[in-house]
């Protein structure tokens, strides 16, 4: 997949430090964050999603901005989840399931007969509903993806800076040897999210990451979030419309319709600025849902 393989940015080491929860308040805000000019990294063209016979999401378009955080809402069943999985080929691991329409990565189309879905993964990482580290030492769980990948050498600066990057290496340095399974909730999705950096991928997808977190461990994760959107692209779907508010810089609503056969499947309503989106949609069907007369 020579046709795909770019150069992915390098996480620069961070303190430890996050970003105060009062300057993320304004991340959502056009003016503070996104940047209308900024070029798609993918896209999306008139995709549908099937599991076998069925069309669960259909005729979905919208463009995946650099360095921004785009946020997927909607109510349960709408397809959020499946558009997500489908931009790194997770559905493929789905009997029965396929795509039509176009997904680009830099204008590179992902479903192409010769791209290898290992190395869109590469690319594109994702982090997970629930944590869930491998049963093995914070370190092993760090370093297995580049060892997957032929590192050997430099190992050691690579978890370290992967667990920087990801707002855990303060807490975990002087028990790199412990099971990451012992770790609190909320570390252990820090640590997926350390592990998924660690190949250095340019897009990190983020499917309810927060979900079976306690609000400080939540926290902790929205200002990761916005943290990491420094040097990545970050897709990340949310029931919680509160927090798409605090950390995205765009927008997509999605919700389930029925069609004239009697047949349910999601669709894309909505996708703006995020600022726009919850103080202006343009949709009524959006403006119904943030507002809680449906969903």
């Amino acid at each position: 997949m020579s046709s795909i393989d770019r150069t992915s940015p390098t996480v620069a080491a961070k303190t430890a430090s996050v970003t105060p929860a009062s300057a993320m308040t304004t991340v959502g805000a056009n003016a503070s964050g996104a940047s209308p000019a900024a070029e798609p990294v993918m896209a999306l063209d008139d995709v549908s999603v099937y599991y076998g016979d069925v069309e669960a999401v259909r005729n979905v378009s919208m463009p995946i901005r650099h360095n921004q955080i785009t946020a997927m809402i909607g109510p349960s069943g709408c397809g959020k989840s499946t558009v997500l999985r489908s931009l790194n080929r997770m559905n493929d691991l789905i009997a029965g399931a396929r795509v039509t329409g176009t997904i680009t990565y830099h204008d590179q189309d992902i479903y192409a007969p010769n791209v290898d879905p290992i190395q869109v993964r590469r690319h594109i990482g994702m982090v997970f509903q629930k944590a869930n580290p491998f049963p093995k030492s914070i370190y092993d769980n760090v370093a297995y993806g580049p060892r997957l990948n032929g590192v050997k050498r430099g190992l050691d600066d690579i978890v370290e800076e992967a667990l920087t990057g990801a707002a855990l290496w303060d807490e975990v340095k002087d028990k790199l040897k412990t099971s990451g399974l012992a770790l609190s909730g909320g570390q252990q999705q820090r640590l997926c999210i350390a592990r998924t950096i660690a190949v250095k991928p340019e897009v990190i997808l983020m499917d309810e990451p927060c979900s079976a977190l306690d609000p400080i461990a939540t926290s902790k994760i929205e200002e990761l979030m916005y943290q990491l959107a420094a040097d990545y692209t970050i897709v990340i779907v949310t029931h919680n419309m509160q927090q798409a508010a605090r950390v995205s810089h765009y927008t997509s609503f999605f919700t389930a319709e029925v069609d004239d056969a009697g047949v349910r499947h999601g669709r894309l309503v909505e996708f703006d600025d995020t600022s726009k989106i919850f103080t202006n949609p343009s949709e009524q069907r959006t403006e119904d849902y943030i507002t809680g007369r449906f969903g």
